[in-house]
């Protein structure tokens, strides 16, 4: 499965020429994708001039010690990645973030089936979820969620430099 996006190039390269035009910061923090979202961005063009860096949080312990999930909350969850994103956008200074957790298989974790995935993306404070069900094996799972992160993330800094360029009406 590609990384491409329509134009082409790379999800992860089309975040690093966001970032650098508009001068974003970004960080990562993952727990099924186990740094794989932050190996594309840190392999992008610059990438030591706006990627701050990434939480590889596997363990449940850490994303509530570190990243902010309220304690006791189920960590394949819509309320984990946004505390998630929102963390580790705190932690490392970055106005840009992506999370995602979710179960690779093969077999359940929190009574969810292999596939589950919950990715968030902050940027500039805005933050957008998404539940994804994705099919194949654990390598197909962390592909299709690894490429997912990457698109919203950039979507959701795109769609920040179009309102950052808006021109107020009278």
């Amino acid at each position: 499965m590609s990384d491409s996006t329509p134009g082409g190039k790379t999800a992860a390269a089309a975040v690093a020429e966001l970032a650098k035009k508009h001068g974003f910061t970004v960080a990562t923090a993952e727990s099924l994708t186990g740094g794989q979202i932050a190996t594309a961005l840190a392999a992008a063009e610059d990438s030591s001039d706006w990627f701050a860096g990434s939480v590889v949080s596997y363990q449940t312990r850490v994303k509530y010690d570190v990243l902010g999930v309220p304690e006791g909350q189920p960590v394949i969850s819509e309320t984990a990645v946004e505390a998630m994103a929102a963390g580790v956008a705190k932690l490392m200074g970055a106005d840009a973030a992506v999370a995602a957790s979710g179960c690779g298989g093969p077999g359940e974790q929190e009574g969810q089936p292999p596939g589950t995935t919950w990715i968030a993306a902050r940027v500039r404070g805005r933050t957008r979820t998404e539940l994804h069900h994705f099919d194949g094996d654990p390598g197909d799972v962390l592909a299709q969620a690894r490429r997912r992160s990457l698109e919203l993330l950039h979507e959701l800094m795109r769609e920040s430099t179009v309102a950052d360029h808006t021109t107020p009406t009278a």
